[in-house]
């Protein structure tokens, strides 16, 4: 078989551990995130950085990172971290959230949500809900214009992107300008098909993948009952929803999910400007400095600019 991956990523491809997360993984990996706590922001002479707690309908306090440019444009990114539902924080993307405040001059508030399998379908995307509610609701404060607000994030946190501007939609009460989805998790009965071919993929797996959605769902992938707002790949009718941009490699699991999902937004009418990078796997442009992801971030940079009408 010829190497599918692109040239520039064939190295990273090659040196990747391949392991699929399971119960035993999710917890370690839980546990030693609770041990380490919340890394202290970063004092920066262009950025300011804070924590915030918000609280959620249920009490539960949500801690959202916010990054403020020196000079704001009044433009904001609500943005969701990725981890397959089960794992990770904002900080994660610290650095390229740092890059869009200073780039763009956007305030970025990062939010946490509970994670899976604790905590199933809907708690995390309700806690996203709860942060874009509190970013509408105090944008006079933080000097962000309520009708400049975009939602955004990768991975799992992409697919709780999309989820969280389906449930903002049918609610009606707090309006989104735009939709940034990086290789989106949007599709939970991508977890039941036996066509893949696992040495083609990096980052994440097919067995990583079940788990992630049993986990989130709090049952097995593809049953009849899975809401559209936890897998938004389900949803029929996407008339009505903002913009939005989506980006994924050809050798990333997600592939068929998101060509899928941006051809059916553009056919109900919502804009939808489609990026597919050939022979690049899930999470590939953690490669910075490959020519291919820097590519890559320039497209979703200038996309969320016009987004935003920066």
């Amino acid at each position: 078989m010829s190497n599918p991956f692109h040239p520039e990523l064939q190295g990273a491809a090659r040196w990747l551990p391949r392991f699929n997360f399971g119960p035993r993984l999710t917890r370690m990996v839980q546990a030693l995130q609770v041990r380490r706590g919340v890394p202290a922001p970063p004092v920066l002479d262009d950025v300011s950085i804070r924590d915030v707690m918000v609280s959620a309908p249920d009490g539960q306090q949500i801690r959202v990172r916010l990054y403020t440019p020196t000079s704001p444009s009044g433009a904001a990114l609500l943005w969701i971290h990725g981890g397959g539902f089960i794992i990770g924080s904002p900080e994660q993307d610290q650095s390229g959230s740092i890059a869009l405040a200073r780039e763009l001059k956007v305030t970025i508030a990062a939010t946490t949500y509970r994670l899976a399998p604790r905590h199933s379908h809907p708690t995390a995307v309700e806690d996203c809900y709860t942060a874009l509610r509190w970013l509408h609701d105090h944008a006079g404060e933080l000097a962000i214009d309520r009708g400049r607000i975009a939602v955004g994030g990768n991975s799992a946190g992409g697919g709780l992107a999309a989820g969280l501007v389906l449930l903002a939609h049918d609610r009606g009460e707090v309006p989104v300008r735009f939709q940034l989805l990086i290789y989106p998790m949007l599709d939970d009965r991508t977890a039941l098909r036996t066509d893949f071919d696992n040495k083609r993929l990096r980052m994440w797996h097919t067995g990583s993948n079940r788990f992630g959605w049993r986990s989130y769902l709090g049952q097995e992938p593809g049953s009849a009952q899975v809401s559209e707002y936890a897998a938004p790949g389900r949803r029929k009718d996407l008339s009505g929803l903002p913009p939005a941009w989506i980006g994924v490699g050809t050798c990333d699991l997600f592939h068929d999910e998101d060509v899928d999902y941006a051809r059916r937004l553009n056919d109900a009418g919502v804009k939808c400007d489609l990026h597919v990078v050939d022979g690049a796997f899930h999470g590939f442009d953690l490669v910075q400095k490959a020519g291919v992801v820097k590519d890559f971030r320039r497209r979703y940079v200038d996309a969320l600019r016009a987004g935003l009408g920066l």
